[in-house]
């Protein structure tokens, strides 16, 4: 996914929830206590650091966050009560004053670590190479205090267990080796679920809509490379009896009230994954030699294109079928039998999309590029069907334009069963949303960020 150049605590807050599903079976924790302390130097400079490392499917991105010890102001520690299906929040108890985000240094480089599945090596020269944006950024001095974290998404989650554990491996080395403090667990994959869940709570919080007895909510989605989830908070009972398992439900206690929401994360639908899935690739073994076509690529189109550290031959069909309808058939494929309808999705409000959908968009000509902007399903629908007949005589810039727009249709119509004239809210990420609250909105992510407690581990009934 692309970052904006603003401040994106969020990829930090979700990247705090990164436990694995054996953890979350039997974990009550302080939410602020997965990420390491962010430690306040030993002469009580109110000025101390984090460096935190996204390892996405597409890219690997470093974020330096410089912090301002408040004197005053809100205090407490959210607390997350998690069972096997189940995420809690508790009402915040009191604590200590929260810091205040005064910088961040961002830096990012393609592709992502699942990229060097083979050559785990070059994964470590990678991220040694970006900390070097970490080692200007943050004085000498406070480098030994200053928490080093990374967290990986679907890009490594879609690899065999052993290949994505070498490449933590050597990341860990690297980590190892660096000047910084590197905490237990600094080194793992994130959960794709609690990328939803989490999300969810720091949208609604921005937007308004977390608060005592709130029935109005505004649900989330997000298309990765990897990955796809949809978090909501249903207004009929059904739509939770009829989902079909236990991890797609998930259940925050907060201010006395109790949101159940559903929430799932589709591993391999993500927007580069369901490529080769419509192209047939996915399970194949004749990458090597095979040359993919597809109706959604021009006709004339022929390249190499790379993804998880693979690289497949893919063209259009010279003389053959190509456009909309015969590329929204194989796109399908990638949707029908894997992507679960919510029982009356449209009556849950208000959604916003974020990642890819936002990249498309805007590629699409369909929002503005700096503020985002709302976008109909059916415009999505509109788009491709343009981009997919014009490209036969005017190919776009962006070959897969017109197999990426298709699939984000077929996503959002026969996937999830939004309605043509269902309004998205589209934008790059969550924390570009202007706070409705009081409480400015980095002090909010910040107080589930701050102060790890030391709270032990312990069974949930």
């Amino acid at each position: 996914m692309k970052l904006a150049a603003s401040p994106l605590l969020l990829m930090v807050l979700l990247a705090a929830a990164g436990q694995n599903q054996a953890q979350l079976g039997r974990s009550l924790l302080d939410l602020s206590s997965i990420l390491p302390a962010l430690s306040r130097p030993a002469n009580s400079s109110r000025i101390f650091h984090a460096v935190m490392f996204d390892a996405g499917s597409t890219g690997t991105r470093i974020h330096v966050y410089t912090f301002i010890q408040g004197d005053s102001g809100k205090r407490g520690r959210p607390v997350f009560e998690v069972s096997s299906a189940y995420a809690c929040l508790t009402v915040p108890r009191v604590s200590e004053p929260l810091p205040v985000l005064d910088n961040e240094m961002f830096h990012s480089v393609k592709p992502g670590l699942s990229a060097y599945a083979d050559a785990p090596e070059v994964a470590g020269h990678t991220v040694r190479m970006l900390l070097k944006v970490a080692k200007k950024t943050v004085p000498h001095v406070d480098w030994k205090r200053t928490p080093l974290v990374l967290r990986a998404t679907a890009g490594l989650r879609l690899l065999p267990a052993e290949r994505a554990q070498a490449l933590l491996d050597q990341i860990q080395l690297v980590f190892d080796e660096s000047p910084f403090f590197v905490p237990d667990d600094g080194v793992s994959i994130m959960n794709g679920t609690d990328e939803g869940i989490l999300a969810w709570v720091s949208l609604n919080f921005l937007t308004g809509h977390l608060k005592a007895q709130s029935k109005k909510t505004v649900g989330i989605l997000d298309l990765g490379g990897g990955s796809t989830q949809i978090t909501f908070l249903p207004t009929v009972r059904k739509t939770i009896e009829d989902a079909p398992a236990a991890d797609f439900v998930a259940r925050l206690d907060f201010l006395n009230t109790t949101f159940e929401l559903y929430s799932h994360s589709y591993l391999g639908s993500g927007i580069m994954a369901a490529r080769l899935s419509t192209l047939g690739a996915l399970t194949t073994d004749e990458s090597e030699w095979r040359v993919f076509q597809s109706s959604c690529l021009p006709g004339k189109f022929r390249d190499e294109w790379s993804f998880g550290g693979l690289v497949y031959r893919v063209s259009g069909e010279p003389g053959g079928p190509a456009g909309y309808k015969p590329c929204y058939q194989e796109v399908l494929k990638a949707v029908k039998g894997i992507i679960h309808q919510p029982y009356q999705l449209e009556s849950s409000g208000v959604f916003y999309a974020f990642s890819y959908y936002y990249d498309r968009a805007v590629d699409a000509g369909l929002i503005d590029g700096l503020t985002g902007g709302t976008v109909q399903v059916r415009d999505f629908r509109k788009r491709a069907k343009e981009v997919c007949s014009d490209m036969i005589k005017n190919p776009p810039a962006s070959p897969f334009l017109c197999m990426d727009l298709t699939y984000i249709t077929c996503l959002l119509k026969d996937g999830f069963g939004f309605k043509e004239s269902a309004a998205l809210q589209v934008r790059l990420r969550p924390t570009a949303i202007k706070c409705r609250h009081g409480l400015d909105k980095k002090q909010f992510l910040l107080s589930v960020l701050y102060h790890r407690t030391g709270q032990t581990l312990a069974s949930s009934s």
